[in-house]
């Protein structure tokens, strides 16, 4: 797998914002990746060092309209904490 597959998007909401100033960012990332590959992947796209990487799947949930009902998709979340001197220039 390529690491431009690995990363998705970086997830910037309020919570996540939060754990940027303890340099903690989040990351939707390919349901199939492992820590090593987000590791791998974070590192290279955004040349800073890596200490620690949490993982969580979110499972889909059934959702109305008036057409019927849908899935939203599953997704997968990486917390990846870095080095206290590195930074990520989200925006």
């Amino acid at each position: 797998m390529k690491i431009t597959d690995v990363i998705i998007k970086p997830i910037v909401t309020e919570k996540s914002t939060i754990g940027m100033e303890q340099n903690r960012y989040t990351f939707q990332v390919d349901r199939h990746a492992d820590k090593g590959q987000i590791r791998r992947a974070i590192e290279e796209l955004y040349s800073v060092r890596v200490v620690k990487v949490n993982t969580r799947n979110r499972r889909g949930e059934a959702r109305r309209n008036r057409y019927g009902q849908y899935m939203t998709p599953t997704i997968k979340q990486a917390v990846v904490k870095i080095h206290e001197e590195d930074r990520i220039e989200l925006f």
